[in-house]
């Protein structure tokens, strides 16, 4: 059994292994002809600036990592499997060492439709800074602070593409929480989120109940739009309860999950060197004590990117993003916010890429910067750094938690 899976993840997992068996058989020669295996080993450091708030926590973090990735095709291409396994062992943080299956699906493409099945990842949105549409997957919040990283949904997925568009049609059944920091992993919030117990759920059907999703998405000229809509359990918690209090005098928390219906916009025009974003969603709570509940959340801005800095290969972007929330819900870092950051991409043989920028609460001036890098080591090999900062968050605002968590990460990975 992979750590960290639970009986009801685990059922899911057999019903899309279940949905994959009735794949047709092909022949050892024809699997050994289309078939793909790749994927990555890496290890990681996690090295903070400061002595942490908690004293269950430590400064100094190492883990490591292993994605082995399963393609096959057949019928020229027309059919296909996809098996992308995930697991980290983490030195002290008992949440973030866990196993997930990114990936376990069919594909199928017909004459007018394309259908998967199992366990998959789908990504939304156009917005540098933030996905506020992304909506489909639940994030791995205890793999990187930046919510990037995805768990993998069972899913029946349907797509057709015209010449007005294309649409795409999800079932999802079952439901994936979201993943936190334990008690002795960093960053986290200055409460404990507890992952072991069972989550709450603020309707009859809990964890099993099915969501369903859609999205038409085109574009016209140099515009590009999506319009989506939700209709199921909220990914994001809506309420944290308390449920004790741990040795350290710091307060234990289980999220609270309820049903929403999400209605999302995501677009971006392109004219010449300028790109335009924007992301916009509107949730409505339909269940628990928010009930009723309508909030909007927003995500716009730009990047430019200059060509060729002074006749050389490298590309520099600005990206400027705004952030607004109206909190209507729940707190959120990200409610009046600027987020401005600088793109810097060598064009090198080693594909060397430089982004650094940082966050300002227009109301509380805190600051949260970040620098990402990522370099190729030789054909097999990459590095990739990450450092940031949290800085003159105010006391009952969520940054808060972070003021002594300043990293740097560093990760080396092995593709093979």
């Amino acid at each position: 059994m992979i750590p960290g899976t639970s009986y009801r993840l685990r059922r899911g997992i057999l019903g899309a292994i279940l949905m994959v068996a009735v794949v047709p058989l092909v022949t050892l020669s024809q699997l050994a002809s289309a078939t793909e295996f790749y994927g990555y080993v890496g290890v990681q450091t996690r090295n903070f600036f400061e002595d942490p708030a908690s004293p269950l926590q430590h400064n100094n973090y190492l883990s490591g990592v292993i994605e082995p990735v399963l393609f096959h095709d057949w019928d020229d291409g027309t059919q296909n499997i996809e098996a992308k396994l995930f697991y980290r062992k983490d030195q002290y943080d008992e949440n973030r060492t866990h196993g997930d299956i990114r990936e376990l699906s069919w594909t199928g493409v017909f004459t007018d439709w394309e259908v998967r099945a199992g366990i998959s990842k789908v990504f939304w949105g156009v917005a540098e800074t933030q996905h506020l549409v992304d909506i489909v997957n639940q994030t791995d919040l205890v793999e990187n602070v930046d919510g990037e990283d995805k768990l993998g949904q069972p899913m029946i997925k349907a797509s057709t593409e015209r010449d007005w568009g294309m649409l795409d049609f999800f079932i999802l059944p079952g439901f994936r929480e979201r993943t936190f920091a334990g008690p002795e992993g960093r960053p986290r919030t200055e409460f404990i989120i507890d992952t072991e117990s069972d989550a709450i759920y603020d309707f009859s059907a809990g964890k099993d109940h099915t969501s369903l999703a859609a999205r038409y998405s085109h574009y016209i000229g140099e515009y590009e739009f999506g319009l989506s809509v939700f209709d199921g359990i909220g990914r994001e918690p809506t309420d944290f309860t308390p449920t004790g209090t741990a040795s350290t005098g710091e307060v234990i928390l289980v999220p609270v999950y309820s049903l929403i219906n999400q209605v999302g916009f995501d677009g971006q025009a392109f004219f010449g060197d300028w790109t335009w974003k924007l992301e916009a969603a509107n949730i409505h709570v339909k269940s628990g004590a928010k009930k009723g509940i309508n909030s909007f959340k927003t995500v716009g801005g730009f990047e430019y990117t200059w060509v060729g800095i002074a006749d050389s290969d490298m590309d520099l972007g600005f990206v400027v993003e705004y952030h607004y929330s109206d909190k209507r819900i729940i707190d959120t870092i990200f409610d009046n916010d600027l987020a401005t950051a600088l793109r810097f991409v060598l064009n090198d043989a080693q594909s060397t890429e430089i982004l650094a920028g940082f966050f300002t609460d227009a109301d509380t001036q805190s600051i949260g910067s970040f620098i990402e890098a990522t370099r190729r080591l030789g054909e097999s090999w990459t590095i990739d750094a990450q450092v940031r900062t949290f800085h003159g968050a105010e006391e009952n605002r969520p940054l808060y938690s972070f003021r002594f968590d300043d990293f740097l990460q560093i990760d080396l990975n092995y593709h093979f």
